[in-house]
Formats: C-alpha cells, structure tokens, sequence
C-alpha cells in the first residue's frame, strides 16, 4: 500500500496540463488548453484543460477529472499504478507499505500481465549487457547496425537466451506464475513442456504511450527458413497490436512539437532515426496500419509523413494506407528513399542535416505522389491511365472535408491533364456506390445559389430545472464559496400610511458559502439530487473549517464518481470558450464579476420553483374528495403571494 503522505506529496506536485500534455498535443485558450479528445473520434477540439483548477473535462465523452483519473481512464491504470506513474514523473520517492501474501494474490490479470513483461524486460536487458551470449552475439548484432550505448539502452533493447527454457525457469524461480507467462505469450506452453517464445532472438520492447511495457518483438539472428524473421508478441489483454505504435512512447512529445509524425516500417527504422536525431517517429511494426494506430498520432498532430523503401513492389503493396489515413481527415505527405535504400540505411549514412534536408525536399502532398507513381506505370496506355485517374479519385473521395476534396480535384486535373468537370463527376459516381462512406452526401460543384433548408420541427426536452439549480449552487460554492460580498436583502416592511407590502433593500458583507448556506436554511430547503446534497454539505463543511479552500485539494479528495461530477460542473462554461467568442468580439459578462447578483438570483429561482411544486401538489390534492378544500385553497393563496414577492424580488436582482 502507497502511504497517504506519498500521495499527498504526488497531488501536490503534478500539474495536470504537464501530465495530460504527454498524451495529446494541448494549445494555450484564454486561461486554459485546449486539444483533441483522446476517447473519441473528433476533428474540433472539445477537450478541455484548465490548470488553474487542475482539472480537465472531454465534452464529447463527458468524462473529467483530475490528473489521476486521466490516467486511470486513458492508460487504464488503477489507482496506485496512476500514483507510482505520477511519482517516477516528477521523481518523488513512493513510500509502500509491505504487502501480504493475500493482497498479493488479489492483484488483477491485467497487473499481473504488466509485472511479468516488465520482469522480462529487465530479464532481457540484463542477458544482453551481463552474459558471454548476450555480449557476444546480441550486442555485437546492435553494435553492427551501428546503435551506441546510449541508443540501446534508451530503447531498452535485450536478448533471450538461445535456450529452450532458459527465461521460463528464471522467471518462475522469481515466483511469476505460468499462466501469466502463457498469456504475455512469453512463455509456450505444451502439455508439460515449456518453451521460449522469444528463444536466440534479438529483443525489442514494446511500450504503451505512457512507458509500460505491453510485448515484444524479437528478431532471429541465423539463417533458419523455418522461424520467421521478426516475431511478436501474441494478442493479450494488455497487448493489441492494431492499437500500438512502436517508438509512441519516446516520440510522442516530439510529435506535438514538431507537428508532424514520420511513419516507417521497422524497429530498426525508428531506432536509427533516434539516433541520428529525428525524433518524431513511429512503426507500425510490420502489420497492416489500422485506424486506432492513426488516431492515435491524429491526438498529438494532424500532419503525417509517410516513408517508404525505393522497393518499388514495397510502395505499391503500402500505398494502400494512405487511403486509410485520409479516411481519417489526417493530411498525408509520402516520402521515398533511393532504390536500395531504406529509412535505417539512409538515416545510417547521413548526417542530421543531411537527412532533414532529404525529407523536406522529396517528401510530395499525397496526389503528387499517387499521379507521378500511377503514370510511369499507366506508361501512355490510355486505358491503364483512365483506371490511374479513377484510383486517384477515390483517394480523394475518402477526405471527408469538402473543400480539402475540391482542391485536390483541382490538382488532380491539373497534373493529369483532364477537365475538373469530369473528375467532379466521377467523384460522385463513387461516392454514390459507397453508400456506407461518410461522404456519401457529397455532390460535384455545381455552382448553385444558396438554399434556404426549412427545419423539421423537433420536439423540446423537458428540463429539470430543481436539477439545474441546484447544479448551479454547487458551481457557485467551488467557485466563489470562500469570497465576501456585499448582498443586498429585500426585507419586507408594511407602509405605515397605505398598509402596502413592500420590499426594503438592506445592505450586509458575508462570505458566499454562508450567505447559501443560511437561505436555504431560513426555508428549510432540501436537495432532492442525493449527490448534490453529499457534495453540498461537503463543500459548506470544508469551508466552515478552511479559510484557505482549494478547488484542486477538494477535487483530488474525492471518490471517482464525485470528482468526475464536480468537474463537470465546474467545467462547464469552458465549453464556450472552445469557440473563442473574444476572437470574434463577443465578450460575455463574467460571472465573477457579479458573483452576489448571481447568488441571490439562484436562491430566489430554487425558491420560486419549490413554490410552483407545492402548488402543483396542492392543486393534486383538491381532486381528493375527502381533502379539505377550503384550507387548501388559503395554502394555494399564501404560497401565489409569496410566489408573487418572490418574483418582484427577483426581478431587482435581476435588474
């Protein structure tokens, strides 16, 4: 167990806007960022990070909280690994209780997983730096492809014994289990036989986006057409190979940086790159490039570079992810080496400068590269060059922004020397066919004036306004509960000379949470939300006691469920702020600004719309033949004329 005072000590270091910044490229919004939610598929930001209240909120999800529940929700981590993260972050030395024997046995599959890849991760590395086989034929290999020292330590690359069982018995001599083995795929197991998955091989670690280790991949060092060359790790629960990208993990802030990802092949590819000085690369290593694998860089840029050997079998054969990744509204540019050479080779030989310029001269928009490769091979066939045209178009048809669409049909007919007209058209035919695109809809350009488009009547949703308002007091008690403020009281007074009831306004200095506190005490007003009324008694609590309250101290103390309803409440008004209204000239009034008007008009609302209930009950009862009808309609009478008072009284607050 991690003690409570390394966990105060984590809180109170960890800024949010640092923690989450590693996962998804955040930009400065007014007192806040801003990004791409990293749990949906979006392409406008809705995700908000506010590092005044330490907190952030994904409008598209709905999910929020503090820099531990991110981690919890993004990279899955329970609660002490999210805290044992946070402390190798900013380097706080984690003070654990020893664990028993029994809670040790109650540590989840998926934990168990991570222990045992993490084991076998250190098991490898040490193979590879402490043993006469791992030196001599492990290291000699990294050493040959020219990795330094450095390089393969900040890879964290290892070597398994060319031994049948060698890791296996290790790890069980440790007490790791074998069906955790089994499972991490690092162990095969036979019947009673036990066998290395990863036997003779070169290790490559695979990391998640947050550092752990998830598989492996291992390449054979001998000539055996038996063994495939590269092997990986098996799917697990913690290990899905469509999801990750090799080199994610040390590229990721490069990524952001530099606004774009270049996107190789190999292992090796990535590594030499490192090492000659470009960091902002990743692998597919070796399978198909899916989806997930291209949000996931959509997260950190929107720019990828794709580079491809000078094989030009190669190129046609992965020329097929391009349209993937244009599906997914990514700008995509494509860069080849020279017949021979690939990016490790070419990276190898050339400086960074070198290397830098390479990339940025030869490195085509998509629709360069597609036509130029399509027509050497069309070879001024007119038939083979008309299917050129109509594969090039149906690249272009899975961009789902129009205008990106349209300009890319004007490229094409320009380079392919053919009328926009009939590229317009052909476009249409395919998105005709595919009736399952998301450009389905799409028609050419036509010119057409605007249509007005009469809505469809839509039914209303009812609001819950008792909800609504006693959302806002909570709002109101995080935001402002510890502040003084002038208030204004309407007291009611009778006109000696005419008899009248009227509203005198008095003036008193009070903190907000006690003026809250106090109004809803006079009219023994209840929350009928039982979360809210846990928060609320919670909050008024904690500011009875501490004059130095803290948003972020209260937030961080709470359950996952609560803190998720907290932030969501308090980032609420962030989610105009993703329209940058300012930018536009339109400056809303801030609430800070009038915080007791805003106080008082709550109060009143809540109290108007209690009295329309009772009401409405009242107004129940008189169908009850047995109900006492007359001293129900004198209730009705006293509770309109409050109503009434209530909504004069309102209305200065209003005013």
């Amino acid at each position: 167990m991690i003690s409570q005072n390394s966990i105060a000590q984590v809180f109170e270091t960890a800024r949010v806007e640092e923690v989450i910044g590693d996962f998804v490229q955040l930009k400065k919004s007014g007192s806040n960022f801003k990004g791409l939610s990293p749990f949906s598929d979006e392409r406008s930001p809705s995700f908000m990070v506010s590092p005044v209240k330490q907190i952030w909120k994904d409008f598209s999800s709905g999910k929020g909280g503090n820099a531990v529940t991110f981690l919890m929700e993004h990279e899955h981590f329970t609660y002490p690994e999210a805290i044992k993260y946070l402390a190798k972050k900013y380097n706080i030395e984690i003070e654990e209780t020893e664990r028993t024997d029994e809670e040790k046995a109650q540590a989840d599959t998926r934990e168990s997983l991570y222990l045992v890849s993490e084991y076998a991760n250190t098991y490898f590395q040490k193979i590879l730096h402490k043993t006469d086989q791992g030196k001599a034929i492990g290291l000699s290999y990294f050493k040959e492809r020219g990795f330094t020292e450095e390089t393969i330590k900040k890879f964290e690359l290892g070597y398994s014994l060319d031994e049948w069982q060698a890791f296996t018995d290790d790890a069980l001599g440790k007490a790791y289990q074998l069906q955790y083995l089994e499972q991490t795929g690092l162990t095969i197991v036979k019947g009673e036989k036990r066998f290395d998955r990863f036997k003779g091989r070169v290790m490559f670690p695979i990391h998640s986006m947050s550092g752990r280790i998830l598989g492996f991949g291992g390449r054979i060092l001998v000539n055996d057409k038996k063994a495939a060359k590269y092997l990986n790790s098996p799917e697990s629960e913690i290990y899905h190979k469509s999801k990750i990208l090799y080199g994610l993990y040390h590229a990721k802030q490069s990524i952001a940086k530099e606004d774009n990802c270049y996107l190789v092949e190999g292992y090796t590819d990535v590594i030499q790159f490192h090492q000659t000085g470009i960091t902002n690369v990743v692998s597919s290593s070796g399978t198909a490039l899916s989806p997930e694998q291209i949000r996931l860089i959509n997260r950190l840029t929107n720019n990828i570079t794709v580079l491809f050997d000078g094989d030009a079998a190669g190129i046609r054969a992965s020329i097929r992810g391009i349209d993937l990744i244009l599906e997914q509204g990514v700008n995509v540019k494509i860069c080849t080496f020279p017949d021979g050479e690939d990016p490790d080779s070419f990276s190898k030989s050339n400086t960074l400068e070198e290397l830098t310029d390479y990339l940025d001269t030869n490195a085509k928009d998509f629709i360069q590269f597609k036509a130029s490769l399509l027509v050497k091979e069309a070879d001024n066939d007119p038939i083979k060059k008309a299917e050129t045209i109509r594969e090039i178009v149906n690249s272009i048809s899975k961009i789902p922004d129009q205008i990106k669409r349209e300009i890319y049909i004007q490229e094409c007919a320009r380079i392919m020397d053919i009328s926009e007209n009939v590229l317009f058209s052909t476009l249409a035919q395919i998105n005709k066919k595919d009736t399952q695109g998301a450009n389905k809809s799409y028609q050419p350009e036509e010119k057409q004036a605007f249509q007005v488009v009469k809505n469809e009547p839509q039914s209303k949703q009812k609001v819950d306004v008792q909800y609504e308002l006693e959302r806002k007091i909570i709002e109101i008690l995080m935001l402002y509960g510890d502040r003084t403020e002038q208030f204004e009281d309407l007291i009611l007074q009778e006109d000696e000379n005419s008899g009248e009831l009227l509203l005198e306004p008095t003036m008193h200095e009070t903190r907000v949470f006690e003026k809250v506190y106090l109004d809803l005490q006079e009219d023994e007003m209840q929350f009928s939300n039982p979360q809210f009324k846990t928060l609320y008694y919670s909050i008024v609590d904690k500011l009875n006691q501490d004059e130095g309250f803290s948003t972020k101290n209260f937030v961080n103390q709470l359950d996952q469920e609560s803190a998720s309803t907290v932030t969501s409440i308090l980032m609420e008004d962030e989610r105009y702020n993703l329209h940058d209204w300012e930018r536009n000239q339109i400056i809303p009034k801030e609430k800070k600004d009038s915080v007791s008007q805003l106080v008082s008009q709550t109060i009143l609302s809540l109290r108007c719309h209690l009295i329309d209930k009772k009401v409405a009950e009242y107004k129940t009862e008189t169908l009850d033949a047995n109900a006492d009808t007359r001293t129900i309609m004198e209730d009705v009478k006293d509770y309109v004329g409050l109503k009434m008072l209530l909504s004069r009284k309102l209305g200065k607050v209003l005013g």
